[in-house]
């Protein structure tokens, strides 16, 4: 806030010449003024009440009084109960302002941060849940980075595993061949093309196999004692609870035997073992993926400093896990899986290698994090993930302690809730996930539409037009998704992230527009183009001084928005400007030129706001139009 220190300087003055007493600055709590109420600093007075031996108000009054009389800050107060309201000088807003700008004095600092997002699969195009992620990491990179932080942004793709085989073993059965030249779809579509069509001959073959089962047929020895053995619990169980559960069990088993899936385990095993034929397939496949991956991140302004791929991390994994086991940190079951025990901590037993030999994700994330080690000594590693991982995390910062790595502590796991639709939770083996190409798309479109049902552009078919179709549209979809804190569940409206009214994108690029429109009207006139005027004003009226107040937050904001990991703080900043700009410009004239001095301050007023919501949209990855 604005002359905090300052006023908290005055304030223990005041409470050292009124009650003779010391007291500690940290307990000085000072907030901006609610808006319903005159003044811009609030001091609450509870605090003091040990020392004054008096009421909230005669507190308030006492310190108030003081302070109006003998602080340099002060022009007037008022009490609301036990709240002391401080009006501060206008002129001091006015010298801040002059001799302040809307830039971020940062101090460099010494630290490495690494910033992990986007992790994504090989199994499937990139879809909202996704978009959350990767806007998320990267504005939050670029909020560290304009606060001094040396920053790297990396990227782990899950290119191995059973889920990748999955898309793998559907191609080989169903694929005749389709490549993303012959369909023309882009290959990350085509390969989730084949991780659903999976999906749905999984739960066919399951059905058909549960079918035979009820009527005596099976296909081994083995299915057979064990889906006896099943109903046997079934018809013995004694509540509904109970029953499901087996149920679920029945199912479950019917699914681990189907001929698709052992097909699918069978891939995997030969991709461990380094089978040719497998990872021809396998690197054709991924590498369809990954051009498609590079085209929605180029669309959507996105970029990585270095790029890991769990094929190449989950060795170093293994090594670690077999390193566990000979410190006897880690144990082994009579299946040969390896576990840890991390109950003393508060947690569970941990599977890390499974009988088989294969490994699991905790098992690559443990080579990862000590291959970046190796790579950057990070004083800090951003983990970009969603909520529902914050088990594995825990897990994967104790399991590093047991192993005695004196940086497991830097392991910090950015949580992000889940997004919704107005249609409800996304999924996407059932083929109804929303894709993020689709989603990017769509929102340019309604972009477009709403431009030219504003008819504000001469030609609606130029490149030129086209381009701020484009920052328009992707603007709406990201600064939707990054307005809501991190922490909260949101859902996504794609009608309301382009409306031109409200807490949207386009309503502050819209602002921002207004502006150098603006500016461009000063240019054009030589008394006030001119550099070599002085800002002259003595006195603001109240919207140039809540405008004023807001553009000379920004590094505070970007500075909380830092310590909090919370782009939000900074979208909802740049709405704040937004607002506060246009109920400036509603109510007064800012370029007059019988009024040169007045119109100088306001066209400076204009440029710095301007300023303030360009480079808050730009840490979040959102471009401005200079004309809309």
């Amino acid at each position: 806030m604005l002359f905090a220190d300052e006023l908290k300087s005055d304030i223990l003055k005041a409470v050292k010449a009124i009650y003779d007493s010391d007291f500690p600055t940290g307990k000085i709590s000072l907030q901006p003024t609610k808006k319903e109420f005159a003044g811009d600093a609030t001091l609450v007075v509870f605090p003091f009440l040990q020392i004054s031996k008096q009421s909230p108000e005669q507190t308030a009054n006492a310190i108030g009084e003081w302070m109006k009389n003998n602080s340099s800050l002060i022009e007037d107060v008022n009490v609301i109960k036990g709240f002391l309201n401080l009006s501060i000088k206008q002129n001091l807003f006015i010298d801040a302002f002059t001799k302040q700008q809307a830039t971020n004095n940062k101090q460099q600092t010494t630290n490495t941060t690494l910033v992990e997002y986007s992790s994504p699969n090989t199994n499937k195009p990139l879809h909202l849940g996704h978009m959350r992620n990767i806007l998320l990491g990267y504005a939050v990179s670029e909020i560290l980075k304009a606060n001094g932080n040396k920053v790297y942004k990396v990227n782990i793709v899950n290119d191995r595993g059973i889920h990748i085989c999955k898309s793998m073993q559907a191609w080989l059965q169903f694929g005749n061949g389709e490549t993303p030249q012959s369909s023309g779809m882009k290959g990350d579509h085509l390969v989730g093309k084949y991780y659903v069509e999976f999906d749905k001959a999984y739960n066919a073959e399951a059905k058909a196999m549960m079918s035979d089962w009820i009527s005596g047929k099976f296909e081994s020895p083995e299915s057979e004692a064990k889906y006896k053995s099943l109903i046997e619990q079934l018809e013995s169980a004694t509540s509904e609870e109970a029953k499901d559960k087996i149920i679920a069990e029945i199912k479950a088993y019917a699914k681990s035997v189907t001929p698709i899936f052992k097909a699918v385990q069978q891939m995997l095993l030969k991709w461990e073992a380094s089978d040719l034929g497998t990872l021809e397939l396998w690197n054709k496949m991924n590498g369809w993926v990954y051009d498609g991956f590079d085209v929605t991140y180029k669309m959507l302004g996105v970029d990585f400093d270095k790029i890991y791929y769990e094929s190449k991390t989950y060795l170093l994994g293994k090594e670690i896990v077999a390193e566990g086991l000979s410190k006897e940190v880690f144990y082994k079951k009579p299946d040969g899986s390896v576990w840890v025990d991390l109950t003393a901590e508060g947690l569970d037993h941990k599977l890390l290698l499974r009988g088989d030999g294969t490994s699991v994700y905790i098992t690559q994330d443990l080579g990862t994090a000590k291959l970046r080690y190796d790579d950057y000594h990070f004083d800090k590693l951003i983990y970009v993930v969603g909520n529902e991982q914050e088990y594995h995390f825990k897990v994967l910062k104790q399991t590093l302690k047991k192993l005695g790595y004196d940086w497991w502590d830097s392991l910090y796991h950015l949580a992000y809730n889940m997004v919704d639709l107005p249609s409800g939770k996304m999924k996407s083996r059932e083929g109804t996930v929303v894709d993020a190409d689709d989603l990017i798309g769509s929102t340019i479109e309604d972009s477009e539409k709403m431009t030219r049902e504003l008819g504000k552009l001469g030609d609606f078919d130029s490149d030129d037009a086209k381009n701020l179709y484009r920052i328009i549209g992707l603007g709406a979809l990201k600064y939707f998704i990054l307005k809501v804190d991190p922490e909260k569940r949101m859902l996504f409206n794609p009608a309301e992230s382009i409306d031109i009214n409200g807490n949207t994108g386009p309503f502050i690029q819209y602002a921002y527009a207004r502006i150098q429109s603006v500016l461009r009207k000063a240019n054009s006139i030589a008394e006030l183009s001119s550099s070599a005027h002085q800002l002259e004003v003595s006195e603001i009226n109240a919207k140039e001084k809540d405008l004023i107040k807001l553009v000379l937050s920004y590094n505070e904001i970007i500075a909380e928005a830092a310590h909090r990991l919370s782009p939000a703080l900074i979208a909802n900043y740049a709405y704040d400007l937004a607002k506060a700009y246009n109920q400036f410009y509603h109510d007064n004239v800012v370029v007059d030129a019988t009024d040169i001095s007045r119109s100088l301050f306001r066209i400076e007023l204009s440029k710095q706001t301007a300023m303030a919501i360009g480079k808050s949209f730009s840490l979040l990855g959102i471009e401005v139009p200079e004309r809309m």
